[in-house]
């Protein structure tokens, strides 16, 4: 399926009468707008096409869910006060917007080279990125909002599938609530996890639904990574990176796979 093609048939499958179509030739996406309020979502149909040959129309179905949740999402009046436990910190991209298409700031912290975090409230099927605008409304300061999250990011389930590949192991975790790779941050978790490994430990979050730690034994345990790690970034949704990292000392450092058993720091 080619761009043209694929812009059809999303304009098709979420057109309603109070939505605008535009798209970018020149970026290549589209943007679908609430024609009263202005607010609206933009697509890049490179990505949505490449997952489209992998997985035909679970790529699309999955667009259009994420979608008509987000716009929805953006119609209603959202609140902090009273909704506490429902604030976490969601990893991203360093590619990712660091605001709004408003033009309003998101809150965001680094993270690594590779990642940054940002902060949502969660509202069930979508969730909603905090921004400048909602702190000032509900009188909150962003360390609020971080020690909340934070906070909360450690009460989720970290129950790990175990694999085991040319001597070495791979834990997954992917429960697909949308917080997956936001367990990154579960400090204790990771040193549990640490205590558990018995040579290099890695730390990967390919997209938003999945972390992989692994306790490589030998160089095929890096090429596995490598494939591994950009298989999963490929099939995301949301994609954060295919780098891994290894852990040690609290601290996350880049791998960069350079070729066949070669690895560098």
């Amino acid at each position: 399926m080619d761009s043209k093609k694929m812009r059809i048939e999303l304009e098709k499958r979420l057109s309603r009468p109070d939505r605008i179509f535009s798209f970018d030739r020149e970026k290549d996406q589209l943007r679908i707008e609430n024609k009263q309020t202005g607010k609206g979502i933009t697509v890049s149909l490179p990505g949505i096409i490449a997952k489209w040959q992998l997985q035909k129309e679970k790529a699309i179905d999955e667009v259009v869910y994420y979608v008509e949740e987000g716009l929805q999402a953006m119609d209603h009046d959202v609140q902090l006060s009273g909704k506490e436990k429902s604030i976490f910190p969601v990893i991203r991209s360093t590619s990712f917007p660091t605001e709004a298409e408003e033009g309003v700031p998101f809150l965001y912290d680094d993270h690594t080279a590779e990642t940054r975090i940002y902060y949502a409230l969660d509202l069930g099927k979508t969730y909603r990125l905090i921004d400048e605008n909602l702190l000032k409304k509900e009188q909150w300061d962003a360390d609020k909002v971080r020690e909340i999250a934070l906070f909360n990011v450690r009460t989720l389930p970290v129950a790990m599938k175990e694999d085991h590949v040319a001597g070495n192991t791979f834990y997954f975790l992917n429960t697909n609530d949308g917080y997956d790779a936001s367990r990154i941050l579960n400090k204790s978790f990771l040193k549990d996890m640490e205590k558990k490994i018995t040579g290099r430990m890695t730390v990967a979050v390919p997209h938003q639904d999945v972390l992989i730690i692994g306790d490589i034994q030998n160089d095929a345990g890096f090429d596995v990574l490598a494939q591994m790690t950009m298989s999963f970034f490929a099939s995301g949704y949301v994609p954060i990176t295919a780098l891994s990292f290894f852990y040690e000392n609290e601290e996350l450092e880049p791998i960069f796979i350079l070729g066949k058993n070669r690895k560098k720091p």
